[in-house]
């Protein structure tokens, strides 16, 4: 018998804080950038080259989050039969949180047991731990800390199926999820659907990353015998597997710095990767032949590595956790293109898999490689069947609503008349007043009465320049423009918007120009945001004025930890060393700090030379993705 109910988790947790309101009119700083196209095949270096994404609109950045936590119920959706229970977060990406083997008792997946947000999505906001859902672009989507709409389908057996499923709205792709979990299935099933409304081609990307713990003699398994190595130096080599470097690179823990592999598949293999621990015994994901890429990544066990997961699961446990993905392209730098009016679809399974340990540790990958094949082809050879069986309610009408995503789906229709699935609504009574203030924007006009714009619908710019005039609309004629890689027209807009700090803050971004920064802070200055990115601005421009900007901030921004760290780069351009000494040695906690990126070791060193002493960097600065 198979159950689906409604319950709470309860998680220490950090507040996930007010989104941005300053338009993101570039996306965060992505790692996965390549550099030897040149030496890569014909189809990746296309596939590379094609569609990525420059900004996060119409979403905001989420970078309000702290690090101070505190008891709070999340909603949670569990679906269980007598083999599996599966937990997940609706309003967290739709995650999947947990799945427990009844029979073994074992959590299969690494289960976080604290929510704290860190700066490594294309929002900034992302956590780790369970199954996350990649949709949209290279990065860490826009919904991964955002609710998703939730509802109980029939399926096709008769037992519940969970159904999630939003507007990517980056894209405007419609995302599904079906989590189906037949009676007597060891096995989750999760069907994953793309819908394309639109009359145009978009690029489609998807990777499900899956957290799982890790241990010494933790092995990943899959078929293939080559992968490309992505090491964070913008190159993506071949390489054999499993030895690299003298390393078998299978064991997650033999890695001494974050890297990427993206495994080659082999021809004739129906997709699959497990990781298994040291008894042969572990976590299992499959998918039928759309989904064909697969990856491990590991944060590596050099001190940065090890910083990270620390930071991203405070009072972390054992060993951490490494990540086995599974995606529609070869590699996360890729991109494939999706074309007008059409929808994509896969299964993937997620189960317990147990293979003799000497064998599943065999040194020969090909004999460890196949038997986790030949543990796995039972399950294998019922997929496309499964899939079909799931494709007969994909478009079933939900029976009762369970969770309540966004209104922007709703918005969106009203906009285009597209047709989506029966099965994935966007219901009139979804749209709140945050959705419904763009109403107005289809008879013509925008009223300005709200202090604070939103993001900028920038796919609703014929509406927008078609508008009547007033501040607002000049302030968002001029995002939807800039976005379209109109930046002369962006400018003019922004004048013509007005002393606003919207506007201006802008034309700052833009220009260069630092009255224009100095203005807005004037005219904003709580807005820690604002003044972190205006005195940023002037430090790399005009450093006394950065000073002068620093003693403007007012006090209810000036302890925030970002303020900190530009009065640390502002006393060494100034040549007092010994004032960032003495700020570094406060011991600053800067929430926001960016995978792949370490200001505060880099400001360390940099104050010891000009100190003239060579004491360690802390490791509690240590953030890099490189070192050891």
């Amino acid at each position: 018998m198979t159950i689906l109910s409604a319950q709470e988790l309860v998680l220490p947790a950090a507040s996930l804080g007010p989104e941005n309101p300053l338009a993101p009119l570039r996306s965060q700083q992505e790692l996965h950038q390549v550099q030897n196209l040149g030496e890569l095949p014909a189809d990746l270096r296309e596939n590379i080259q094609y569609g990525r994404l420059h900004s996060p609109l119409p979403c905001l950045n989420q970078n309000g989050y702290d690090r101070s936590l505190a008891d709070r119920a999340f909603p949670t959706l569990v679906l269980e039969n007598d083999h599996v229970c599966a937990t997940v977060l609706p309003g967290l990406g739709g995650r999947l949180y947990s799945l427990v083997d009844k029979a073994s008792g074992d959590e299969l997946l690494y289960r976080n047991p604290v929510f704290q947000p860190a700066n490594l999505a294309l929002r900034n906001a992302w956590w780790a731990g369970g199954v996350e859902w990649n949709v949209g672009s290279t990065g860490h989507w826009t919904g991964t800390c955002a609710p998703m709409h939730a509802a109980r389908v029939e399926g096709p057996d008769g037992t519940p199926v969970l159904r999630l499923w939003e507007l990517e709205r980056t894209r405007n792709l419609v995302t599904q999820l079906d989590f189906w979990l037949p009676a007597g299935s060891s096995f989750l099933y999760v069907g994953v659907r793309l819908q394309n409304p639109s009359d145009a081609e978009v690029p489609a990307y998807w990777w499900s990353n899956i957290a799982v713990e890790q241990s010494p003699a933790t092995r990943v398994l899959v078929p293939a015998d080559q992968a490309w190595r992505f090491g964070y130096g913008k190159r993506l080599d071949l390489i054999d597997v499993p030895l690299y470097e003298g390393t078998d690179l299978t064991y997650p823990m033999r890695h001494g710095r974050a890297v990427d592999f993206f495994f080659e598949p082999l021809a004739g293999e129906q997709p699959w990767i497990a990781s298994l621990d040291g008894d042969g015994n572990g976590l299992a994901q499959a998918s039928t032949e759309r989904l064909q890429g697969r990856k491990l990544f590991v944060w590596g066990e050099g001190t940065g590595g090890r910083r990270w997961q620390e930071w991203l699961s405070p009072g972390l446990q054992g060993h951490g956790y490494a990540e086995i993905q599974a995606g529609l392209a070869r590699t996360q730098m890729e991109h494939l293109k999706l074309p007008a009016a059409t929808s994509w679809h896969w299964l993937e399974a997620y189960g317990r898999l147990s293979v003799d340990p000497a064998t599943a540790h065999a040194e020969d990958w090909a004999t460890a490689r196949t038997a986790g094949t030949a543990a796995l082809r039972p399950m294998l050879d019922q997929l496309p069947e499964q899939e079909s069986a799931w494709l007969t309610v994909v478009d079933a009408a939900p029976v009762e609503r369970l969770a309540v995503g966004s209104g922007w789906g709703a918005l969106e229709l009203a906009r285009t008349g597209w047709t989506v699935s029966a099965g994935t609504p966007f219901a009139a009574d979804t749209v709140t007043s945050r959705e419904r203030a763009w109403l107005p924007l289809l008879d013509g006009r925008l009223p300005a009465a709200d202090a604070v714009p939103d993001g900028t619908l920038v796919s609703w710019r014929e509406q927008l320049e078609k508008a009547e005039d007033n501040w607002l609309v000049w302030y968002h004629r001029g995002v939807a423009r800039h976005h379209a890689g109109d930046v002369d027209g962006a400018v003019d807009a922004w004048r013509r918007s007005g002393d606003n700090p919207w506007a201006l803050r802008n034309l700052g971004f833009v220009t260069g120009d630092l009255s224009y920064y100095e203005r807005a802070a004037e005219l904003l200055p709580d807005l820690v945001e604002l003044q972190v990115e205006a005195v940023a601005a002037a430090l790399e421009a005009d450093v006394p004025r950065a000073g002068r900007m620093l003693e403007r901030i007012p006090a209810a921004v000036a302890d925030d930890p970002r303020i900190r760290l530009l009065r640390i780069r502002y006393a060494l351009l100034t040549g007092v060393p010994e004032t960032a000494a003495a700020l570094l040695a406060d011991g600053i906690q800067l929430p926001t700090v960016r995978e792949g990126a370490n200001p505060l070791a880099d400001l360390w060193v940099e104050t010891e030379e000009a100190l003239g002493t060579r004491r360690p960097v802390p490791s509690q600065y240590q953030f890099g993705m490189g070192g050891l």
